[in-house]
């Protein structure tokens, strides 16, 4: 039931894209800060205790909805569920469409545009370097592919729904705890726990995904770059579970795409060249995760 639903979601994500607004989920903003106005109650804990306790309030309520239904309706109730949780765990943003905007910025020159558009990717300010910026941007292409597509596909596999929206509830926090820290102010040690905390948490349960991912972007993309890339990190520093999640993820998927160096080619060029080859990657994979997930559907129904 969870893959027949995980393909119908699939599809409707494709499809129902003038919904996208709605998977913003702005509301939950004022939960999550509310949350974290409790923070001063767990102040001789470890932050992960109180960050893990939020999480675990946001997923009850699919829980308790998906525990109630059961097999009403001979399953209907709960595939038509899983859907609409599906659709409102991916994302929340297209990709795709964000890589488009990014490279329409790039070629209309415009700076300020530049700089929303990757800030949008990379989920913090942008270098001002634009070799370096345009290295980043690449990069991160592969790492949010990660956080609003292929996890939430994982976890969506192994849990159904639960882990679709679980996997989400660690991402919005983890974005919202960010938030905070970069704008507190008299508590700036507390706000630096709380996202230090989230971000912990997110990288344990993105860590397996992004392993598959990466796999994924060299078995799409050049195997052997990419192999070598795994094999030889670029940081040998030590790196938070997120931020190795992440290292991974970009630099396999970079060498997955295997752009050579072309003549009298501008930095802008090389900029959306690099851009819309992360993208095609990233869409090749998924395609390649549907195509074994409509397999293992076609297997179940076989037994």
């Amino acid at each position: 039931m969870n893959l027949i639903a995980l393909l119908i979601g699939l599809a409707v994500e494709r499809l129902a894209t003038q919904l996208f607004h709605l998977r913003e989920l702005r509301w939950l903003d004022k939960v999550i800060d509310a949350g974290y106005g409790q923070f001063a109650r767990f102040a001789g804990w470890p932050a992960i205790i109180p960050v893990a306790l939020l999480a675990a309030l946001l997923v009850f309520p699919v829980f308790l909805v998906t525990f109630l239904l059961g097999d009403a309706l001979f399953g209907f109730a709960y595939l038509l569920l899983a859907v609409i949780v599906l659709f409102f765990s991916l994302g929340p943003r297209d990709i795709g469409e964000e890589i488009d905007d990014y490279c329409s910025a790039l070629e209309s020159g415009d700076a300020e545009r530049i700089r929303v558009t990757s800030k949008a990717l990379l989920e913090r300010d942008v270098d001002d370097d634009e070799a370096e910026r345009i290295r980043h941007v690449e990069e991160a292409v592969f790492v949010q592919a990660n956080n609003r597509l292929f996890a939430v596909i994982f976890w969506f596999v192994v849990f159904g729904p639960l882990g679709a929206w679980a996997y989400r509830v660690m991402d919005l926090i983890r974005r919202r705890a960010v938030f905070n820290a970069s704008r507190a102010d008299g508590s700036a040690d507390e706000a630096e726990r709380m996202a230090a905390a989230a971000a912990a948490l997110h990288g344990w349960v993105a860590w397996i995904p992004a392993r598959l991912t990466a796999a994924g972007y060299a078995l799409a993309g050049s195997f052997d770059d990419a192999r070598a890339a795994w094999r030889h990190p670029h940081a040998p520093e030590a790196l938070t579970t997120g931020e190795q999640n992440e290292q991974l993820l970009g630099r396999v998927g970079a060498a997955a795409i295997a752009l050579g160096h072309r003549d009298n080619e501008s930095v802008t060029e090389r900029g959306i060249r690099g851009a819309t080859a992360a993208r095609h990657l990233v869409l090749r994979l998924l395609w390649l995760w549907a195509v074994v997930i409509a397999g293992l559907t076609l297997y179940g129904w076989s037994m």
